[in-house]
Order: C-alpha cells, then sequence, then structure tokens
C-alpha cells in the first residue's frame, strides 16, 4: 500500500487552518484551433474535493492536467467558476496560487538554478523576511528532510529521475503550500524511484490531488474522480472508483455523458 489510512499527526499551524478544499463550479475550458474552430477541454466540470488525498484518473487527452492547472492559475476557464479553499481562484489569483504547489511528471520542467540548494533557495525567496544565508540554512535543513542533503552541490541536470522529483517536492514544499497538485509525477521512474517517492508524499501533511495512470496508486488514496473528453464522469470512494474506471476502459465508456449521473452512482459531492 503506498498510502497509510491515517494522515501523519497534525502541525501546530494545520490544526488552526480550516480544513482544505477544492471546488469547481460548471467550468468549461475551450482553446481555439489553428482552422478557426475551437475544442472543449472541460466541459462543464462540478466538483468539491476535500478528501486528504484524490486521484484524477481518464485516458490521455481526457482533461487531467488542465483541470489540475485550473487551482494555480496555469489555466484559465472559459466559463465557471474555481474556488482554493475558499479563495475565489479568478478574482484573487495570487491568493489561491500561495495556497497551491504542484509537481510535474517531468521534474526538468521546474528545476531552474545550477545546483540543487540554489533550487531551493529560490523557492524560499518568496519569504521576504529571510536573509540570503538564511535561506541556504532553511534549504540545507529542507534537503536533510529528504535524505538528499549529499546532493545539495550538484547540478540539478546530474541528478536522476527520482532524485530530480525529490528535489522538485523540496522546492515545492518551500513555499509552505496547503494543497499539492501532482500531474504524474511517477510516469517516468522506475518501480524503485516511484516507491521512494511514494514513501515521501506519504510523511505530508497537505492535501494531494494527482493525476495519474498507476491504478495501483490511485486505489491507495482516500477519493477519486473520473474525467472522459472533458466531462466529470464520476467521484467516490478510491477503489469503487477504480473498478468502474477498469471497468470503462475494458469494455468503453458510457455513450450518455450526462453530467453527475456516474458520479452520483458513486457517491459524489457534485453539486
Amino acid at each position: 500500500m503506498f498510502f497509510s489510512r491515517r494522515r501523519v499527526a497534525e502541525t501546530p499551524q494545520e490544526a488552526t487552518d480550516t480544513p482544505c478544499y477544492l471546488r469547481t463550479h460548471q467550468v468549461t475550458v475551450t482553446v481555439d484551433l489553428p482552422d478557426g474552430g475551437n475544442q472543449r477541454i472541460l466541459d462543464s466540470v462540478t466538483v468539491r474535493l476535500e478528501a486528504p488525498r484524490t486521484a484524477v484518473l481518464g485516458l490521455n487527452g481526457s482533461g487531467k492536467s488542465t483541470f489540475l492547472g485550473l487551482f494555480n492559475g496555469l489555466v484559465h476557464p472559459s466559463e465557471g467558476t474555481v474556488e482554493v479553499n475558499g479563495v475565489d481562484a479568478l478574482a484573487h489569483p495570487h491568493k489561491a496560487r500561495q495556497q497551491v504547489g504542484m509537481i510535474f511528471s517531468d521534474p526538468a520542467a521546474q528545476l531552474i538554478m545550477p545546483t540543487v540548494r540554489e533550487d531551493i533557495e529560490l523557492s524560499l525567496r518568496r519569504n521576504p523576511t529571510l536573509t540570503r544565508k538564511q535561506r541556504l540554512h532553511k534549504a540545507h535543513e529542507l534537503l536533510t528532510q529528504r535524505g538528499i542533503e549529499d546532493k545539495q552541490d550538484q547540478s540539478v541536470f546530474s541528478l536522476s529521475g527520482g532524485e530530480k522529483q525529490l528535489v522538485a517536492l523540496t522546492s515545492v514544499l518551500a513555499t509552505d503550500p496547503r494543497v499539492l497538485l501532482l500531474d504524474e509525477p511517477t510516469t517516468l521512474l522506475d518501480l524503485r524511484n516511484r516507491l521512494n517517492l511514494m514513501r515521501h508524499f506519504n510523511t505530508l501533511n497537505q492535501m494531494l490531488v494527482i493525476s495519474t495512470h498507476d491504478l495501483d496508486l490511485a486505489a491507495a488514496c482516500d477519493e477519486a474522480i473520473i474525467l472522459h473528453e472533458g466531462r466529470l464522469m464520476a467521484h467516490g470512494a478510491a477503489a469503487d472508483t477504480v473498478r468502474t474506471y477498469r471497468n470503462w476502459c475494458s469494455h468503453g465508456f458510457p455513450h450518455e455523458h450526462t453530467r453527475g449521473g456516474a458520479a452520483d452512482t458513486l457517491g459524489s459531492d457534485d453539486e
């Protein structure tokens, strides 16, 4: 099992915070095509996520990455509303982004400084009260927590895939997000590095929303949703939703893409 069913002990900060949640209401994302037409990437998606760990399932092109991007401002909806812990992400994008961290399938996309420690130090610049010396010291502490302090003076380009993902995770955690969005974080990893990364995820207090094709990982989450052709098809307990997804992948997805139908069957919170 990747995740324990109980979360780790609350931090003092977490204990005083209101519970985390992400919410979309009637969100549609449309992109323009070169031929002058347009394509809907997400279609009238309404969902509220508040479980400690939620998997986002769907075939390639189903809208998973676009869905995650709504919550940190990478994607702007054509219609609808997006909330991050009660903050309107469209009206107050900076305030929403401060609560969200994101990790991509290819960590090279977010590691930009010459050395590992400098990359973490860059994230720590969001705290204006820290001097550069303090930031570098804090970076060392954070890398030690992840067990990769011996890599701090190495080039990020010399690291293995698993090490790069741990550096990316450390860099994101340095900003103290309440929510982590993980976009297929294990896709480029071998089994050993995948299991190691999952062990690190299991120590985190943050709410996790994980886009993945790994059904074992998805089943170990608390809840899961299924996106298909941009529509929300199901939302419920992870194990039940994974079984439904396996069945649809084998025998075909429902022809009637009625919002909320399949989701209600699995106990969705959708409105």
